[in-house]
């Protein structure tokens, strides 16, 4: 077994890609919506009813994207009017508490 002796020394430098396609394509999203703008509050709860009009659970990630609020104003309103699952199979999703659950029920004419 011979070693051969290189001309010159092997210099394969690779320069780090600092801002990746998908990081360029965030932060211009983010641009785009801005910060997001807290609402009257009763313009929120409207929005979250209609939405748990629609289904029972909901994580934090969509009732963010249906109310487009600021996070910690969202989950201070959630508080009040819901219960955070924490066990089970809806862990990590919020539901309403039953005393908001008057889902529209079809009245009866007599």
């Amino acid at each position: 077994f011979r070693s051969q002796q290189l001309e010159k020394a092997v210099t394969t430098n690779y320069k780090p890609v600092a801002k990746h396609q998908y990081d360029i394509e965030t932060e211009r999203r983010r641009k785009e919506d801005g910060k997001r703008a807290r609402a009257e509050k009763e313009q929120v709860l409207s929005m979250l009813f209609s939405a748990f009009e629609k289904h029972q659970y909901y994580n934090i990630k969509d009732l963010v994207d249906i109310t487009k609020q600021p996070v910690n104003y969202l989950k201070d309103i959630l508080r009040e009017i819901c219960n955070y699952n924490i066990k089970g199979t809806h862990k990590n999703t919020w539901e309403l508490m039953p005393e908001y659950r008057h889902y529209e029920v079809p009245e009866k004419n007599e």
